[in-house]
């Protein structure tokens, strides 16, 4: 009989090497919060209808433009000195005097052009808008406090309460009839819990700084903000356009697809938090020799989930859809097969964009960011009119590739970016013999209903995971040797 003992597994899992225990609460941490997210935006798309979530991912999308406005690039910043040891109160209390006076600046503009933004003031979430920019400033200043002092675990715990707190209020906000006021709302809410939890576990002080603390700022933020621009046009701008081209039920379709597809980057997020401050740190060092090893690693292990959830989704991706968003949401299978490549183009982009600023080289990122953004700006304005949300995917897909390839060239006159051949190969290898045992198994019983699809996803999941193991012995190895750490029986004969 297996008897958890809380104290007893909590000293096993911080006896386990740093880099994979914080890379284990990371990912954890990204299930869980995305799988009551998945949960909680099938039933909202059930109850509200695919408008009303339109809405309030546009509300999203504002949110985000106008935080970096706020943010400025400065949490990046922040971090990077902090977790370079030096002057870390310093740094820390320049960063919340920067932070405040880019939130005032960011919500003055926002209320000039409050006319224009005619979505938003006709939903009436403009005043939520407000305030959700007013409470990030709390949260950004403890999550990137805790973060550059190397305090991941408790940084994605912070960011698994917002998640969590967002999600509940949400839910209990649409039953009581609140809707997009509800939605809203919830976002608030799990801001400001985040912050709450990120400070009780922050260890720095107010002290004194001195100009060159925020020289040394600005210099890397003015990169970061400019390159943090880029990404977000890749995460916002197909939003935002199919929002003006179209209707907000559209939104609300490409975004659930885009949502479906986001399982496939579980692993490459986990890994980015927890690398970036060791690399900065062996970058610092001049450790190169641990920076190529980790980002080897790290595609090797991004790729584990990436390369399996493309061959499902391409084979399973319009029934999920329907059953679990609505029969509406089928609508989005072909932008959904094509975003599922954009997912595996994200690995390389977002693992290679993050060595670039870790190892200080943010203009570096921004200026291959920079191609990428006006070509993903001009294909979407080419492409949503013409072909909807398949051409805002198509225009993503396009220019995350573009992206991915500039800032290979760039990292590449670093450090030496390679891959692990023969362990990417078995990947796709086992990926293969589960695609073919699903479209055996989908023409033998065909899948009416959600039992079935979620019985073809698990035995899809079975057999990659079973063939992997058996083909790969350096991947079984290590999360053989992974699990026994963690406490959890590894079974006999695999």
């Amino acid at each position: 009989m297996l008897v958890l003992r809380p104290s007893r597994y909590l000293a096993r899992i911080m006896r386990i090497d740093p880099v994979q225990r914080q890379s284990v609460i990371s990912l954890g941490s990204t299930i869980g919060l995305t799988a009551v997210g998945f949960l909680s935006t099938m039933y909202f798309a059930h109850t509200v209808g695919l408008s009303i979530l339109g809405a309030y991912y546009l509300f999203v999308a504002y949110f985000s433009i106008f935080n970096l406005l706020g943010d400025g690039g400065f949490g990046s910043a922040a971090v990077k000195r902090i977790s370079e040891g030096e002057d870390q109160n310093a740094y820390f209390t320049a960063f919340i005097l920067l932070r405040v006076m880019l939130m005032a600046v960011s919500v003055g503009f926002l209320l000039i052009v409050q006319p224009y933004l005619v979505d938003l003031t006709s939903s009436g979430v403009f005043p939520w808008l407000i305030l959700a920019l007013v409470v990030s400033v709390f949260t950004s200043i403890t999550s990137n406090a805790v973060y550059g002092r190397g305090k991941v675990g408790v940084n994605q715990i912070g960011g698994l309460i917002n998640n969590l707190v967002r999600i509940g209020i949400q839910v209990a906000a649409v039953i009581l009839g609140y809707g997009l006021a509800g939605l809203a709302g919830g976002f608030v809410a799990g801001l400001l819990a985040a912050g709450l939890f990120n400070f009780r576990f922050l260890d720095l002080a107010l002290s004194p700084f001195r100009w060159s603390h925020i020289s040394s700022l600005f210099a890397f933020s003015f990169w970061i903000f400019l390159s943090a621009s880029g990404y977000l046009v890749f995460s916002y701008a197909d939003t935002i356009l199919i929002g003006y081209f179209m209707t907000d039920t559209d939104v609300g379709i490409y975004q659930v697809a885009l949502q479906l597809t986001s399982i496939a980057t579980f692993v490459t997020l986990a890994l980015h938090t927890t690398l970036y401050p060791k690399v900065s740190y062996w970058g610092k060092q001049h450790d190169l020799a641990s920076v190529e090893g980790a980002l080897a690693r790290a595609f090797t292990y991004s790729l584990l989930l990436a390369v399996p959830v493309l061959a499902g989704g391409w084979i399973l991706g319009e029934r999920l859809l329907y059953f679990f968003y609505g029969a509406s949401s089928a609508a989005g299978a072909e932008a959904l097969a094509i975003l599922l490549l954009v997912q595996v183009a994200h690995v390389f982009m977002y693992l290679q964009t993050m060595c670039l600023n870790a190892l200080d080289r943010p203009k570096d990122s921004f200026r291959v960011t920079a191609v990428a953004v006006t070509a993903n700006v001009v294909l979407n304005i080419l492409l949503i009119p013409a072909y909807g949300i398949v051409g805002a995917s198509l225009a993503t897909l396009v220019t995350m590739v573009l992206n991915a390839t500039l800032a290979h060239r760039a990292l590449s006159r670093s450090i030496r970016v390679r891959m692990e051949p023969r362990a990417v190969g078995h990947i796709v290898l086992a990926a293969l013999i589960m695609a073919a045992v699903v479209m055996a198994f989908s023409f033998a019983i065909p899948l009416s209903n959600v039992f079935l699809v979620l019985a073809a996803v698990a035995l899809g999941g079975l057999v990659y995971i079973l063939v992997l193991l058996r083909i790969d012995r350096g991947i079984h190895d290590e999360l053989k040797e992974l699990t026994l750490k963690l406490g959890i029986p590894w079974p006999e004969g695999l």
